[in-house]
């Protein structure tokens, strides 16, 4: 069985979101991010109130650390997992491509083991800082055009006089725009006249993944020349041109351009499909990548790891391991 192993990005957060994973051997990751970060990050996934979670630092972290703690406890098993529901079906489990939407990405290269473990922790956190300032500096909006076409979406952004891009890309139906107050309220309107069914604004704090962003991606070059990229044999498929990457240090231009570039998750899920991918694996809180492959990939089987209960006690099998568990050094 080809699965693609992906994970969740920023609005996935919830109050304790983690909680089922206290007494779990793998909450040890906890205790090594905050080890890497020197400051308390559990609160951010037991008892943070959901106020505290929408501001974009405190958000990501929380997102990144479920979704690392539950690859920790998952790799090691994965051949384990009853991906099917036919408790007959012993076809072993092969992943064929990493990937992770937006904020996502980064928890994708850790758990490939790309990115080291300590500095994706250091790098995530910067991420949100730096990018929570371009927010401060150039003031914006995002907006969801439901049922909208990707063509209806660059017309609605060109009919804005004041800056108004496509950011998100995420399946037929789910496109999301973002720019300047003016420019997110003119794009909206223009939505609407064109058809689009409607223009929901978004609760975040700026125009992530559009030219506002570009201090923010200026920042992370010198962040990310200090950190040493390894490459991989499973492949992370980027969701900014949907490639799929093997190699080491073109992540470092990948990285400082995703944060001002689009999201295009929908050719992320076209090109995990071509890999071979006929299951995708969602690891950790809620389903937010699961509606959005019922409508990217209908034909894939979807299963979401999020708690405990998800994983078997024991592998029936000598399980593949395709990284190494994210509470060891990632060598």
């Amino acid at each position: 069985m080809r699965v693609a192993v992906i994970f969740p990005g920023q609005g996935t957060q919830q109050p304790g979101m983690a909680n089922a994973w206290r007494d779990h051997p793998s909450w040890a990751v906890v205790d090594r991010a905050e080890a890497a970060l020197g400051e308390p990050l559990a609160h951010l996934i037991t008892d943070a109130p959901a106020d505290a979670l929408t501001r974009t630092r405190e958000a990501q972290l929380s997102v990144l650390l479920t979704s690392l703690i539950v690859w920790d406890a998952l790799a090691p098993q994965l051949d384990a997992i009853d991906l099917t529901g036919d408790a007959q079906d012993s076809e072993p489990v092969v992943p064929v491509a990493f990937a992770g939407h937006s904020l996502g990405q980064v928890t994708a290269l850790i758990a490939a083991g790309v990115l080291p473990f300590d500095d994706g922790i250091r790098f995530a956190a910067r991420r949100a800082e730096l990018t929570q300032a371009a927010a401060d500096a150039h003031p914006g909006r995002m907006a969801a055009l439901l049922g909208a076409t990707p063509e209806q979406a660059v017309d609605a952004c060109t009919a804005a006089p004041d800056g108004c891009w496509v950011a998100n890309d995420n399946a037929p139906g789910q496109v999301v725009i973002a720019g300047t107050p003016d420019g997110v309220a003119a794009g909206s309107e223009r939505a609407k006249e064109i058809g689009v069914k409607r223009a929901t604004p978004l609760n975040v704090g700026g125009a992530f993944h559009t030219p506002l962003m570009h201090d923010a991606s200026a920042g992370l070059v010198d962040i990310l020349a200090t950190v040493q990229f390894a490459p991989t044999t499973v492949p992370v498929v980027s969701n900014h041109d949907a490639v799929a990457y093997t190699d080491a240090d073109g992540w470092r231009a990948r990285l400082a351009d995703h944060v001002s570039v689009p999201v295009r998750w929908r050719s992320t899920m076209d090109t995990l499909v071509e890999l071979g991918a006929t299951t995708f694996v969602e690891v950790g809180h809620g389903g937010m990548l699961a509606a959005l492959a019922k409508r990217g990939a209908p034909g894939v089987t979807m299963r979401n790891i999020a708690t405990p209960d998800d994983i078997p006690s024991a592998p029936a099998t000598p399980p593949i391991r395709v990284t190494q568990r994210v509470t060891q050094e990632v060598s």
